[in-house]
């Protein structure tokens, strides 16, 4: 039998932990399916962890893993049901809306092929949500030296996408269509 307290920490782990996962992922069944993944991760590693003041860090460490894995296995299933975007892109709201939602995807896998303190910078800014501020006091560095890494961690993943795919942008700057360079230089892009 769980306890009361110890249910209550999970729920609450988990109501931070949902919202987290279903912006980064097309529906809430796959949300659903991460957040249980990120659970069963969680169990098997705890007994390893080994900074307790570190948890929350870990937690959203073991979550954008789950996300990415999870976002791999729909790449394969993609290319095997021979999925273009540029053709699901054309016209209508709901498939530019998809051709974003693929695209912002793909570049969770990017950010995390980025050098360390970049990495971290743009996790903690761009797809966590704090401000850079807030990013420089967790990581213990200057506001001015986060805003550094945040910069040049954007040009990098740029780069990185722009190596690998062709990315096609409407007049808004709104992506319409991603297909991947036949020279593209990573092979894990998922558009």
């Amino acid at each position: 039998m769980i306890e009361a307290a110890a249910r209550d920490g999970w729920q609450e782990l988990e109501s931070k932990l949902r919202p987290f996962v279903a912006r980064r992922v097309p529906s809430r069944a796959d949300a659903d399916d991460i957040v249980q993944e990120v659970f069963l991760r969680m169990q098997r590693g705890l007994p390893h962890l080994r900074d307790e003041q570190r948890f929350g860090p870990w937690v959203y460490q073991i979550a954008r893993s789950a996300i990415v894995d999870h976002q791999r296995a729909l790449a394969k299933h993609r290319v095997a049901d021979g999925g273009n975007l540029e053709e699901a892109a054309a016209d209508s709201p709901e498939r530019l809306e998809e051709a974003e939602s693929v695209l912002a995807g793909a570049v969770v896998t990017f950010v995390a092929m980025l050098p360390s303190p970049y990495r971290e910078a743009l996790t903690l800014t761009e797809l966590e949500g704090l401000t850079q501020k807030q990013a420089a006091d967790m990581l213990g560095i200057s506001v001015s030296g986060m805003k550094s890494r945040v910069q040049r961690g954007r040009a990098l993943l740029r780069r990185s996408l722009e190596d690998c795919c062709h990315i096609a942008l409407d007049a808004r700057g709104r992506v319409v269509g991603c297909e991947p360079r036949p020279d593209g230089r990573l092979p894990e892009c998922k558009c």
